[in-house]
């Protein structure tokens, strides 16, 4: 299948709705032509808006606002108000939503149009759901937000919301080939989403561009919280490569080497940082604190109807209760902690550049890929964002993820936007 992202920006949907010079549905149209057309063979979506129901909107709430106009595609496990909501398990599948999430309330005050439910896998967890890769249909697309990925990366839609507990936002951000942003823990609001890690899940988004990502972000974030970066003086960019538990393949390596040398060559001075203890420790604090919450989470699911569940969720709620509360606040002690220690770990860095995945997206759809280089950030809670720069000798697509610390979510997006356009320039 030949890829092309949607064939507008958010900026340009936004200035043809407020211009007139478009219908305020037209992108919205056209992503459902394109869902129609492509979705068969990408899977991307449990539930899609029916073409007559824009047709019952009020064009003028939608020709106005920083994402008039914008469509906007779900993950399954966040409620859209009149959709139904099936958490990745197709047995439980609820009725239409009464109101929208938070989340999606506020994209909706900004004028954008939700037009479907996106795959996730089982209640954002292990086990994929149907979505391919629309780069390689035999490889997976990631887990769990695939739907969302892999619905930008197939131009069904300019953006699309996710979630991320471990690794479920960056993961198939990288194996779809998108730009991918994961906010601070807490940053964005997450009622009307299904919580199964309370500490942990964050809401994130994909797009085409670090810019489109940016009109998301000054809707669903706003201002940051502690000081920006500018981004107009030479960066001091940590460049962590090291994992306990999985190496990195040599397409992957060489593609950071080579964008290391393009940000030294602007200016940029790129620091090797080794945290080796810590990032032990964070992986195992993942672990504790992600099987305990999920496994009190679905519990009850599990207790009533987990003849209608998979043998790995079951077996993750078996192995999270069986999880002493003592062991998992000293976790919940070990990521307060770490979570103040950006200086401490890397010094003067403005950001750190890191693996997003140990490689291209692996053969094989009964799994979603391996989080390792995810998880130590979610713990922290520190904002994540995957930039896809170039693409593997069999043609699947490779990148990198920038980290900044708590907060600084917006100044991370506008060091990704100018630094993205650096690596990008000089890939081709």
């Amino acid at each position: 299948m030949a890829l092309a992202p949607f064939p507008l920006s958010v900026a340009a949907i936004v200035h043809r709705a407020k211009s007139g010079e478009a219908e305020p549905m037209d992108a919205a149209r056209q992503s459902l032509a394109a869902i129609a057309r492509m979705d068969a063979d990408v899977q991307a979506w449990t539930h899609v808006m029916p073409a007559g129901a824009l047709d019952k909107l009020d064009p003028a709430r939608h020709a106005v606002g920083a994402l008039a106009g914008v469509p906007i595609g779900i993950k399954d496990v966040i409620d859209v108000a009149d959709m139904p909501t099936g958490f990745g398990a197709p047995a439980l599948t609820s009725g239409p939503a009464t109101f929208d999430a938070c989340s999606v309330g506020m994209l909706r005050a900004a004028g954008a149009i939700p037009i479907g439910k996106t795959v996730t896998a089982e209640f954002a967890f292990r086990t994929p759901g149907p979505t391919r890769n629309p780069h390689a249909p035999t490889h997976t697309p990631g887990g769990s937000s695939s739907g969302s990925a892999a619905a930008v990366a197939a131009g069904m839609v300019p953006v699309a919301l996710g979630t991320q507990t471990g690794g479920s936002m960056i993961r198939p951000a990288a194996f779809c080939g998108v730009v991918g942003f994961k906010p601070s823990s807490d940053r964005v609001f997450r009622d009307g989403m299904k919580l199964t890690c309370e500490s942990l899940d964050t809401i994130g988004w994909y797009a085409n561009s670090v810019q489109d990502a940016q009109a998301l972000a000054d809707v669903l974030i706003g201002a940051d919280v502690g000081d920006t970066v500018q981004t107009d003086r030479p960066l001091t960019i940590a460049v962590q490569l090291g994992n306990p538990r999985t190496g990195l393949c040599a397409e992957s390596r060489a593609e950071i080497v080579r964008a290391c040398k393009v940000l030294g060559a602007h200016g940029a001075q790129c620091v090797p940082v080794e945290a080796e203890r810590e990032t032990a420790l964070l992986l195992q604090a993942h672990d504790v604190i992600m099987h305990y919450e999920f496994a009190r989470s679905l519990a009850p699911v599990a207790q009533r109807q987990g003849d209608r569940l998979s043998a790995a969720l079951l077996q993750a709620v078996a192995q999270g209760l069986a999880i002493g509360a003592g062991q998992y606040h000293e976790m919940r002690a070990a990521q307060a902690s770490l979570r103040r220690s950006w200086h401490a770990l890397f010094g003067g860095a403005d950001i750190v550049l890191t693996p997003s995945t140990p490689g291209p997206a692996p053969r094989g759809l009964g799994h979603t890929g391996d989080a390792s280089f995810n998880k130590i950030w979610s713990v922290l809670g520190w904002p994540c964002l995957h930039l896809p720069t170039a693409f593997s000798r069999a043609g699947l697509p490779l990148g990198m993820q920038l980290v900044g610390d708590w907060g600084s979510d917006r100044a991370l997006l506008a060091i990704g936007r100018k630094l993205h356009h650096l690596l990008i320039q000089q890939g081709k």
